[in-house]
């Protein structure tokens, strides 16, 4: 039993630290905080505009595209990373595989530049 306790130590010491640091910085937002804010700051801000009475009110769906753009490209590209890690332990067959990754994201971002998914009127 002692053993199995030695070797949890260093994970029970990491959490104390984590719900320290935690409280740490809660506590220190909490006095440290401006007590006077700025109407600007607090006012209502949602996918680029002020929210109004109605919910159910029309908007541009620009808005849903450029960010569904944003998420499809940054997680191509979150793709990259492990593969640079160990791109010196990469096969050929890996690096071809990433190439080939690698062309269907460009010819999606040339199509979707030439469909003028990227231009805000």
């Amino acid at each position: 039993m002692d053993a199995l306790l030695r070797e949890y130590l260093p994970v029970i010491v990491l959490l104390a630290i984590a719900v320290a640091l935690g409280l740490v910085l809660m506590l220190s937002a909490v006095v440290v905080a401006v007590r006077n804010p700025d109407p600007e700051k607090v006012s209502a801000y949602e996918c680029g505009f002020n929210a109004f009475d109605d919910a159910r009110m029309k908007f541009d769906v620009r808005f849903y595209l450029v960010s569904i753009l944003f998420i499809i490209f940054d997680l191509e590209v979150a793709f990259l990373f492990p593969w640079a890690v160990a791109f010196a332990d990469l096969s050929m067959t890996a690096f071809w595989s990433m190439m080939v990754f690698l062309a269907v994201l460009t010819v999606g971002f040339a199509y979707e530049w030439k469909k003028g998914a990227l231009e805000w009127e």
